[in-house]
């Protein structure tokens, strides 16, 4: 077994990692989208905390905390989801780029831990797309 990776394993063990590479900062790209709307969600439930028990015209505002309590739990869940996803790439990356060096067949072990980061990352697409539906009928509950 040689340390020394020739051009073409090198080569071969590049094109490998491109899928999860673009896979890795797609969900850098979203986790980046949810944390700025879970900043804003928690931001507004500051503000509606903030307000005294006592002002009747902006006390009614408070009925809301519930359901954003939710969108946060929501968000919280697709953002662990994601981080998830992007933990199983990086380590797809690294065991595929150990592998190949080596010559080690990984294959299988690689498809499978592929389709666990995209199945991790659709499941906070899901959990994300609740959010949102969630935020859409609270702008129809306010009308």
């Amino acid at each position: 077994m040689l340390l020394t990776p020739d051009v073409a394993q090198l080569s071969q063990i590049f094109s490998h990692a491109a899928a999860p590479a673009f896979l890795l900062g797609a969900v850098a790209g979203f986790t980046s989208i949810l944390h700025g709307r879970l900043v804003s969600l928690l931001e507004r439930i500051r503000t509606l905390n903030e307000i005294d028990d006592g002002d009747d015209k902006r006390h009614k505002l408070k009925a809301d905390l519930p359901r954003l309590r939710r969108r946060v739990k929501l968000l919280s869940g697709a953002i662990y989801l994601a981080l998830c996803a992007a933990i199983c790439t990086t380590l797809l990356l690294a065991v595929s780029f150990i592998a190949a060096f080596f010559g080690f067949q990984h294959e299988l072990g690689a498809a499978a831990m592929f389709l666990l980061a995209v199945l991790l990352l659709a499941t906070s697409l899901f959990r994300f797309a609740q959010e949102i539906q969630m935020g859409v009928s609270e702008a129809d509950h306010f009308r």
